[in-house]
């Protein structure tokens, strides 16, 4: 755990008692705070009580003696509309951050002067990929032997990891909402993948959610800074941060065009990742063989992986063996079996059109498995995306509306294990069978996961 600095002797409320919320009070705590925790899930505030913490009612007590307020990612601060808690948190004039933020505040300590090599952050955002792009980094890191700890949006609270030791490096998957919230951030390298609309609702619109990512390269700025630059977001964002063409501090990186002057730029064209510094190739992978990193998305987080890795001083060949043992991550363009020429590939985490554009670009012939709580925008993304579909399988509550949408023949299954079954009866040798929503999950499950598991388990039942 990493005790919270600079709030010794404070009282500070907390508002959100899930993963994040508690490993904050515990932080807090360790740190010689005062948490007072509140969470309108009796559950979570018994479990809370049951470590110790007071449990207060923060629309009652007030703010009165509080030093700062803690909120959890998914309780909104100001779109659509704040949350009451930190409306009045904000009205009687008590700072507002989130765990990400008493990272940034607390991560550096006093050990940090016996060390030979100062710990790292590396962080990523993006609309798409960020996971998989963070876990890549600390997997390169891990085959390399170099210290190292995965946080934030993926993996583990950022402030139950444990304090950074001589060298380490530390990659953090931040969302728009850890990024939005956040007082403090200060990573030595930022990734920032690409950018397509989601959470419009809670950002007000894409300029509010592009301006959220942003906000990982401008409080502070970082040292080191890749940026995908296949849309009009991101090369204002390099754009920004560049001091001219000849300033390597920002990595550009891309895999809808090769990228050329004096600068430093990551490119993938046709299966082959190109690094280039000073006009100069200086490395090159073939990415074709590289079975976990499948489809032009995947080689995109390839390019934002070995960027952040060769500004950590990793040589290009130890990246790209580092790259053939990646497995992927689970629903993300994860192949779960394979049986008489059939492909199943699960990618439940493709919960919007862009990321379902991209998933279907990575295949030929396939069986697609799609539907469920559609997102604010339509599916008109899509268009010109299905040319390797020879069939849908729509699930979800609005399947019948959902399948009117798309331009490829589409059946109305409505549950997973009715679309399964008929993909599977129908499916041929060659054929991939891929779940790629292409909407939230939330009509008929938990969780993306809870839904690319029961994928998963249709898929096995099928099998036999």
């Amino acid at each position: 755990m990493i005790p919270v600095q600079g709030l010794a002797g404070t009282r500070v409320a907390v508002l959100g008692l899930g993963r994040s919320g508690l490993v904050a009070a515990r932080a807090l705590a360790a740190g010689g705070a005062v948490p007072l925790c509140w969470d309108d899930n009796p559950a979570a505030r018994e479990k809370a009580d049951g470590e110790g913490f007071a449990c207060v009612d923060l629309k009652r007590a007030g703010f009165e003696g509080i030093a700062r307020l803690i909120v959890s990612p998914g309780i909104p601060h100001l779109y659509p509309d704040p949350n009451p808690v930190v409306a009045a948190a904000l009205e009687a004039g008590v700072p507002v951050d989130n765990d990400i933020g008493l990272f940034f505040q607390s991560f550096a300590t006093r050990d940090w002067d016996s060390f030979d090599i100062s710990p790292r952050v590396v962080a990523v955002t993006g609309s798409n990929g960020k996971s998989t792009t963070s876990a890549l980094i600390h997997h390169i890191l891990e085959q390399v032997g170099r210290p190292c700890q995965l946080a934030g949006n993926i993996g583990r609270g950022v402030l139950d990891l444990d304090p950074a030791i001589d060298g380490e490096v530390v990659v953090l998957e931040l969302s728009s909402y850890q990024t939005d919230l956040a007082r403090s951030l200060t990573p030595d390298v930022a990734v920032f993948t690409n950018l397509s609309p989601d959470h419009l609702d809670r950002h007000h619109g894409l300029g509010g959610y592009f301006a959220a990512k942003r906000r990982l390269f401008a409080e502070g700025g970082p040292d080191r800074a890749v940026i995908g630059v296949d849309e009009a977001e991101g090369r204002f964002l390099a754009g920004q941060l560049t001091e001219g063409p000849t300033d390597d501090r920002v990595i550009r990186i891309s895999v809808a065009q090769k990228l050329t002057g004096p600068g430093w730029q990551v490119f993938a064209r046709k299966g082959f990742l190109s690094e280039y510094r000073k006009g100069k190739q200086v490395g090159s992978i073939d990415l074709r063989g590289v079975a976990g990193l499948p489809g032009a998305h995947n080689h995109q987080n390839a390019c934002a992986a070995y960027a952040a890795c060769r500004t950590l001083g990793l040589a290009p060949k130890v990246i790209e063996a580092a790259f053939h043992s990646f497995g992927g991550l689970p629903h993300r363009s994860q192949t779960i079996a394979e049986k008489d020429g059939v492909r199943f590939v699960n990618d439940s985490k493709a919960t919007n059109v862009d990321s379902a554009a991209k998933a279907l670009a990575a295949f030929s012939n396939i069986r697609w498995i799609c539907g469920g709580l559609e997102k604010e925008g339509g599916l008109g993304g899509l268009a010109g995306a299905t040319g390797g579909v020879r069939k849908a399988y729509v699930i979800g509550r609005e399947a019948a509306g959902f399948a009117m949408q798309l331009d490829v023949e589409a059946e109305v299954c409505g549950d997973m294990a009715t679309a399964v079954a008929r993909a599977v009866a129908e499916a041929e040798a060659g054929d991939v069978v891929l779940l790629a929503p292409a909407a939230a999950s939330f009509d008929q499950y938990d969780s993306f996961e809870r839904r690319g598991d029961d994928f998963a388990a249709q898929v096995a039942k099928q099998l036999g």
